[in-house]
């Protein structure tokens, strides 16, 4: 079958947020008196769930309470800067390169995601856009469930399908749903953590566009 849909990640792969996602991580770890993770760091050992990450930045456990108060002063932050961040040097490029339907998948706040698309102009480009519904967290499983729900929402056999994200998270989920994958290096991940996964791996959004519609 041939894949005619690109779904696309939005933190770290279309919106190019990393450096504000290390500052307002780093503000959450500081008011527990953790260390200040470098963007080196964080694109090696970041995981989810993203309490684990916490757990292993902070040398000890980190229990559902403390995580909730940590996840909400991150948003927060985030929240408070986000209008500093611009869309990857290459986004509208890369989209408009796209010879099938796109549509937009994430696991930041729906009700913060829709604005946030619109802000940046993207309005009409998707035929669908799905970030995440429940009040907080998201992990490796959850993230499978989504693309599956959108997929359906959107009447879509995997098998159509390429995602382009920038996380091992992102291809499991594409692998679960039977799509293809292409990974972004510019995004919160560590290339050699890319290259590792056997996906095709791309320095450019452009470029994973070119490989996407060779699969």
């Amino acid at each position: 079958m041939t894949r005619t849909h690109l779904v696309w990640d939005w933190n770290g792969t279309l919106l190019n947020d990393f450096d504000l996602v290390v500052a307002a991580t780093n503000h959450a770890l500081a008011t527990v008196g953790g260390p200040a993770v470098t963007a080196d760091d964080h694109r090696r050992q970041f995981i989810r769930p993203v309490a684990d990450f916490y757990a292993a930045v902070l040398g000890r456990a980190v229990d559902a309470d403390e995580f909730d108060r940590l996840d909400a002063i991150f948003h927060d932050a985030y929240r408070e800067r986000l209008t500093t961040c611009a869309l990857a040097d290459d986004a509208m490029t890369a989209m408009r390169s796209w010879a099938g339907s796109q549509s937009l998948l994430s696991m930041w706040f729906h009700d913060d995601l829709v604005p946030a698309v619109t802000a940046y102009g993207l309005d009409g480009r998707f035929r669908r856009v799905d970030g995440l519904r429940p009040a907080l967290g998201g992990d490796r499983a959850y993230k499978a469930d989504h693309l599956k729900s959108h997929l359906a929402a959107l009447g879509l056999d995997g098998a159509a399908v390429v995602l382009i994200g920038d996380s091992i998270d992102d291809a499991d989920a594409a692998h679960s749903a039977g799509a293809a994958c292409v990974l972004y290096t510019g995004g919160f991940t560590d290339e050699v953590r890319l290259r590792a996964s056997g996906h095709p791996v791309a320095g450019t959004l452009t470029d994973a566009v070119k490989l996407a519609a060779e699969l």
